[in-house]
């Protein structure tokens, strides 16, 4: 064969590759609202910088008439390429190639790009779009999702993984997305999930709907399996790049620095008026974080989910921070079960690739009742507080109003490994509120009273000025300082920059055990 008829073969080989399932099925993908893989790509990457790995390669299944059915590629795309000239890893599940389902050699392809993001040191990311196992191949593909998990594993917190679900993915396909470190999905037209509804349906006599099972907004507000559920493809893409550029490339390095003219001494006069007086009142954190952060910029995690606390991305002079924050207008800021889970995993995240983290606190306690009991706060409370303990990067922490009992050491307090507390004159800290304090400490006097009432209006003055304010926990060291609130961000500024080349040693271990 003549160089010119290799590469003729080379040309054709291509053109089948790309052509994935054909035009019909692209057509069909087309109509569903749904781009196809290679589309995919060229949105995500910098223009002509992906380059493909494996393109050739094909099923080795002989039976159910596979053997005449092979597609280069064999359903999924791999490769790299740059997102903002940084260097990511990636692989996309065609659909239109049978059905995006996982083969032997569609797994192999997917570990190979994994291992090559390992050894590189650059993030991984999945596009998924797939219906599964594939049949034919039995427990071939059954291995290969298993050789894709061990990867997932040994890559955590040494590169970032991120999922994107833009089709199907239900079955074992779903604990690969599960153990990466962020999940988007696009709304009405992905879902995951175990088990589907008709199998729910024979087992349980339950009816319900794929999307209503597993979508987008199920799993954005309800399981909190979704990170960020968005409208469409367009947006899925973009959250990727918005979200990428405040992560590093990997466990070695530093977040992205990205310098800003919002003056880093910017004191905004709103911040005074913002807490109210009104311990009871609530308030919104997301307004607070906005006004003191670089250029309002603030990219919310878990928005949809637990909304009695706050995770997300921002910058303070150009240097990227993990944000957790107590939101006083849902529950109160009330620290329960899905809140301690959704902060402690985000910490952890930020943790493992050097993110520094601050943190707001207006917390009135745990969420009392049996369901929180029975559901087992003490264990799900408790990974907030090893998460915090664990974390040795730079941790800042700023206490706007109340901070009561064990929520208070929880919400990085100084106990709990911070090193730098600030606090608002309208700050509380304390064992719990005045009025559940005077409660139980004055009940005899109370009981004597000729006005009930009025004394323990009084009482409760007396305590919030005694003990429940900023200046004792000062006078302690626990609170390095009480500031006045239009100070917030040039204080974080500073903190971040003196705590630049923070180091810290921990005892040799194999790995913690944390409350799972």
């Amino acid at each position: 064969m003549s160089i010119d008829e290799k590469i003729k073969k080379l040309e054709e080989l291509d053109e089948r590759a790309i052509l994935g399932g054909g035009e019909k099925r692209i057509e069909r993908q087309h109509a569903q609202g749904k781009l196809t893989a290679r589309e995919r790509i060229e949105l995500l990457l910098d223009p002509g910088t992906f380059t493909e790995t494996d393109r050739f390669v094909t099923h080795r299944c002989t039976d159910f008439g596979m053997e005449e059915n092979k597609i280069p590629g064999d359903g999924v795309v791999t490769g790299y390429g740059k997102i903002d000239g940084r260097q990511v890893f990636l692989f996309a599940q065609d659909f239109t190639v049978f059905g995006g389902s996982l083969s032997g050699a569609f797994a192999e392809k997917i570990c190979k790009v994994m291992d090559l993001a390992t050894k590189a040191g650059a993030p991984v990311i999945g596009l998924n779009d797939g219906a599964g196992a594939r049949i034919q191949e039995g427990v071939v593909s059954l291995g290969g999702y298993g050789d894709v998990f061990m990867r997932n594993v040994k890559a955590s917190g040494v590169i970032p993984q991120i999922s994107a679900i833009m089709g199907p993915c239900a079955g074992g396909a779903v604990y690969s997305p599960a153990m990466t470190d962020f999940i988007i999905m696009v709304k009405n037209t992905s879902y995951m999930f175990i088990t589907g509804p008709d199998v729910i349906k024979t087992v349980t006599h339950e009816e319900v709907s794929s999307e209503e099972l597993g979508g987008a907004q199920t799993h954005a507000s309800k399981s909190g399996v979704c990170d960020f559920a968005v409208g469409s493809e367009e947006e899925c893409i973009q959250a990727i790049r918005g979200l990428m550029s405040y992560i590093p490339q990997n466990n070695m390095e530093d977040p992205p620095f990205v310098p800003t003219e919002d003056d880093t001494h910017r004191m905004d006069a709103r911040l005074r008026t913002l807490v109210p007086d009104n311990p009871n009142k609530p308030y919104d954190i997301k307004e607070l974080i906005q006004l003191v952060v670089d250029d309002g910029g603030f990219l919310e995690v878990h928005a949809g989910w637990a909304k009695n606390i706050v995770v997300g991305f921002a910058r303070f002079g150009g240097r990227s921070v993990g944000i957790v924050a107590n939101q006083p207008s849902h529950l109160a800021g009330v620290l329960d079960i899905d809140s301690s889970k959704k902060a402690a995993r985000f910490v952890r995240f930020c943790d493992a690739f050097n993110v520094p983290l601050v943190t707001f606190v207006d917390v009135p306690g745990f969420l009392p009742g049996t369901a929180q009991e029975f559901g087992g706060i003490i264990t799900h409370g408790s990974k907030l507080l090893y998460a915090f303990c664990e974390a040795t990067v730079p941790k800042i922490t700023v206490i706007t109003r109340k901070a009561y009992g064990g929520a208070y050491v929880v919400m990085n307090s100084k106990h709990s490994g911070a090193d730098v507390n600030l606090a608002y004159p309208t700050a509380e800290i304390a064992v719990m509120g005045p009025d559940g304090a005077v409660n139980i400490v004055m009940r005899d006097e109370l009981a004597e009273a000729n006005d009930p009432v009025a004394r323990k209006d009084e009482l409760v003055a007396e305590y919030r000025e005694t003990f429940a304010n900023p200046f004792k926990a000062a006078e302690l060291g626990y609170i390095d300082a009480v500031i006045k609130p239009e100070e917030t961000r040039p204080r974080i500024i500073n903190a971040l920059e003196m705590l630049a080349n923070k180091r810290e040693q921990t005892p040799a271990k194999k790995h913690g055990n944390i409350p799972l």
